[in-house]
């Protein structure tokens, strides 16, 4: 990770708290939806819900059935930093197992794609290539292109299961490309650079290198993992008797 760079908790805390400085808020001001929400923090709508779920169990907010949620109590600064830590752990989650079954499943899908892959899929891949490079540094349009790039490169796959499963994870795979988008371009060097490894993942599936495809693949993944530099979660401890 680059010396200096901001971690992703960093990045999503300081926008909670920018936006509680910044707001007039109260006891009893509602606060925006959870749309507006994972909008305005570059996060996941997921990780906005449990983050405001906790809240309300906390006595912070109270949560009005499809009326919203209002801030309840005088310390309004305890819901900026119960809301931030909630959705930091949320999202960081997400992010993390979202990334490592993507990179399962996505490695796998591009070796595919670069042995089945027709010319209508070739086609497709690059229109959403294309997207991408006319959305190069507009937030919202480029996520979508980034979306619909990985799902094409499933698509070519011609594997039934592997596009229904991955069909099946579109809004949970949009939310970890907001996360990892939100991050990435802190720095508008990144911006490019993005666009750039797509392009040379297209590039393997085009000349039919299965080997290459998949080697562009995990490094793709795996760059952003080691970029986001996400916090080890210790795993559940094992009964002594198991086996």
């Amino acid at each position: 990770m680059v010396s200096g760079k901001k971690k992703t908790s960093q990045i999503i805390a300081e926008k909670i708290e920018e936006f509680f400085l910044n707001g007039d808020l109260h006891p009893g001001s509602r606060l925006p939806s959870e749309r507006e929400l994972a909008g305005r923090f570059g996060v996941s709508r997921s990780s906005v819900r449990e983050a405001l779920q906790q809240l309300e169990l906390a006595g912070a907010i109270v949560i009005r059935q499809g009326g919203g949620s209002y801030i309840n109590t005088i310390e309004v600064r305890k819901v900026s930093r119960l809301l931030s830590d909630s959705i930091v752990e949320a999202e960081s989650h997400l992010v993390q197992d979202m990334l490592e079954l993507r990179r399962a499943l996505e490695i796998e899908a591009i070796s595919l794609a670069a042995v089945r892959a027709i010319p209508s899929d070739l086609a497709n891949i690059k229109q959403a290539l294309d997207e991408m490079k006319n959305a190069l540094y507009d937030a919202e349009k480029g996520i979508k292109a980034d979306l619909h790039f990985h799902q094409r490169i499933v698509e070519a796959s011609h594997n039934p299961l592997l596009i229904h499963l991955v069909q099946s994870l579109a809004e949970k795979m949009e939310d970890s490309i907001r996360a990892t988008r939100t991050h990435r371009f802190m720095d508008v060097d990144r911006y490019e650079d993005t666009y750039v490894e797509h392009v040379e993942l297209f590039e393997a599936i085009s000349i039919r290198n299965s080997a290459l495809a998949k080697e562009r693949m995990e490094k793709h993944i795996t760059r952003i993992l080691d970029e986001l530099d996400l916090p080890d979660f210790p795993l559940p401890a094992q009964p002594d008797n198991v086996g």
